[in-house]
């Protein structure tokens, strides 16, 4: 897992050339083995004009080839950990002087696999199996073909609070609204199946210049399973519902591109053509016997009971499990069927030029974005270094407009949920209207200023400022407590902040190095596209990808570069969310100092301003709520 500094999944992987600008976290796709990799960049500045859509941090991948190892090489290893964590990884090299195969394996199995609600962790197993397979052959001194065939599956429980697990809330057990049972464990489930291949062939034009053409076709195909029985679904967890999901995406397209290096110059030209075709298949059906009454309280018969046709409850009671707990007749679920094909196409144009103490990186990039909704986009970039060699200092500027594209993840039901009664109805915090437009493309600009000072041979000290603006800044709306998320809009954002990095190379075998940063990110609203999730209102407020202080420490130990090393890790985070916690009244009186109450009253009457709804005792300790430190 990893996070663009204030951008939540802004970020993109260039695997051998091969965009891939999707999300990649577990819950979302699968990666590509650790093992496949030969060599890895990190662009966290300013992206060059040949990287676009999402650009906060670029990842870029050069995949190992087993071309020239006449000799077999390979290796196997495994692992244990806590958590009941294992492991175990494989990998071959083989080839001649014209031709390879790389092949890499592996396979994990854990107690853990998402992070979990509670200290405690409950209902959180899973597994996944990865396959990556690279086949080069040069056909002449200035041709060369390259295949990159992966694929990966991976199942995993969602964890449970302590809530769900036991449907006992604040001493009193749930039951079945409908037969009365004591309801069992929250029991939902996830598999992801990603399947990749990439051709890809280079030719030669001389000494000076290499073109290469190559193709791809990439695959994510997510399901999400709930509870075998639905009402166990329920959870006090801002979730009423029971929901399932099949969603699917496939991304396939060309790109070409011309390098030239020569002198002070070293040009790249290119061009990407994609389409993202995406499915989406979801179903919801309410288990909350007490939900349609909360979203709409005066829209029964006061006589029959029954819905009155044209209202509120009537939208929702088809698909209420419960019946109103018995009031009106048990519906069934709702079924959402969604799809739509992205259209992408990117030119670009960048020179990377030294000259003495300087260095320039120049580019033009434009991007055509046609989904559910359309963009076209000039934009800039612009790299500067200069290198004070008599003080070891490297001062640096850079800027870049970017065309930000909408996460393909739940794009469809993100854009159009509100042209749905049911969803219009269900979603939206009470009595606030539906947004009607679609997710459209954001745009950035971002400017970052750094400073790199040597000292000695033994210290370097690496620190930068950023600071990006985006027209249109994106977020995640979460379905209660699932993985399940869907895209949302506001007006615009600002994430200023610093990163500082200070090394030690190699002193006698001891190595170091401490990464630190901050960041505020800061939107604004209103909410102008995706379902609403909070009530309409003006000004700014932090997100929860707020990150105030972060920090990374590692030292290592080897005395010998064929010798055996010992190496430890420091990290802290300050934790995402900076605000005030949102989901409570705290008006309700000032606290007493018991240990059963909180702001003087029972834990239970705190109310959660989203839902309407009690707060349970393990809401509030999950929320960090104490009476005079001490915890509910």
């Amino acid at each position: 897992l990893f996070h663009g500094m204030g951008d939540h999944a802004s970020n993109s992987f260039s695997v051998d050339g091969q965009p891939i600008t999707d999300q990649q976290s577990k819950i979302f796709s699968n990666q590509i083995p650790v093992d496949s990799i030969q060599s890895l960049e990190v662009i966290a500045g300013a992206p060059p004009a040949e990287y676009g859509g999402k650009t906060s941090l670029v990842i870029v991948a050069t995949t190992r080839s087993g071309q020239g190892q006449k000799t077999p090489h390979g290796s196997i290893s495994t692992s244990y950990g806590s958590f009941g964590s294992s492991g175990l990884n494989f990998d071959l090299a083989y080839g001649g002087d014209k031709w390879g195969n790389f092949i890499s394996a592996n396979t994990s199995n854990t107690g853990r696999f998402l992070d979990a609600p509670e200290f405690s962790v409950m209902h959180d197993k899973g597994n996944e199996e990865n396959f990556f397979d690279r086949v080069d052959y040069q056909l002449s001194t200035a041709d060369t073909i390259r295949l990159n065939l992966g694929y990966s599956r991976s199942w995993f429980q969602n964890p449970n609070s302590f809530d769900q697990q036991t449907h006992n809330v604040n001493g009193i057990p749930l039951t079945n609204p409908l037969t009365g049972a004591l309801l069992g464990p929250t029991d939902q489930r996830s598999k992801i199946g990603t399947f990749n291949i990439a051709p890809t062939w280079t030719h030669l034009l001389g000494d000076n210049a290499v073109v290469t053409l190559a193709g791809f076709v990439r695959k994510d195909h997510s399901n999400y399973y709930p509870s075998g029985d639905p009402f166990n679904d329920f959870s006090p967890d801002l979730q009423g519902e029971s929901v399932s999901q099949a969603r699917s995406l496939l991304n396939a397209g060309m790109r070409s591109d011309i390098s030239y290096s020569k002198g002070i110059h070293q040009i790249k030209a290119g061009a990407t053509y994609q389409q993202t075709f995406l499915d989406e298949n979801d179903g919801i059906g309410i288990v909350d016997p007490g939900l349609v009454a909360a979203v709409a309280p005066s829209c029964l018969d006061p006589v029959t009971h029954q819905p009155i046709p044209g209202t509120p409850c009537a939208i929702l009671a088809p698909y209420d499990l419960t019946g109103g707990g018995n009031v009106y007749s048990p519906g069934s679920s709702f079924l959402f069927r969604g799809h739509t094909d992205v259209k992408e196409l990117a030119l670009y144009l960048q020179d990377t030029i030294a000259k003495g103490n300087w260095s320039f990186n120049l580019g033009i990039r434009g991007d055509l974005y046609n989904g559910l909704s359309t963009a076209r986009q000039a934009e800039p970039r612009l790299g500067i270094a200069y290198n004070i060699k008599p003080s070891s200092t490297v001062l640096r500027v850079s800027y870049a407009r970017t065309l930000e594209s909408p996460f393909n993840e739940n794009l469809i039901v993100g854009s159009e949920g509100c042209s749905i009664p049911f969803l219009a109805t269900l979603v939206p915090p009470p009595g606030v209207p539906c947004i009607t437009a679609p997710i459209a493309p954001g745009y950035r600009n971002e400017f970052h200023a750094g400073l790199q000072q040597a000292f000695g041979r033994f210290l370097v000290v690496d620190g930068e400022y950023i600071w990006k603006y985006t027209h249109n800044g994106y977020d995640f709306g979460v379905v209660g407590s699932t993985p399940i998320a869907f895209p949302i809009e506001w007006r615009s954002s600002t994430i200023p902040g610093y990163a500082i990095r200070v090394s030690m190379p190699n002193f006698h075998g001891v190595t170091a190095f401490a990464v630190m940063s901050s960041v505020a990110a800061r939107f604004f609203l209103p909410q102008v596209a995706g379902l609403p999730i909070v009530p309409p209102a003006t000004g700014v407020f932090r997100i929860d990808h707020d990150e105030v202080f972060n920090q990374t420490t590692h030292v290592q130990y080897q005395p010998r570069k064929d010798g055996a090393w010992v190496g430890m890790n420091w990290r802290y985070d300050s934790g995402l969310v900076a605000g005030a916690t949102p989901c409570y009244n705290p008006l309700t009186a000032t606290c007493a100092g018991a240990s059963t109450t909180l702001n003087g009253l029972p834990a239970i009457n705190l109310i959660n301003t989203i839902s309407g709804a009690p707060l349970t005792a393990d809401q509030e300790f999950q929320a960090g709520f104490t009476c005079n430190g001490v915890h509910a």
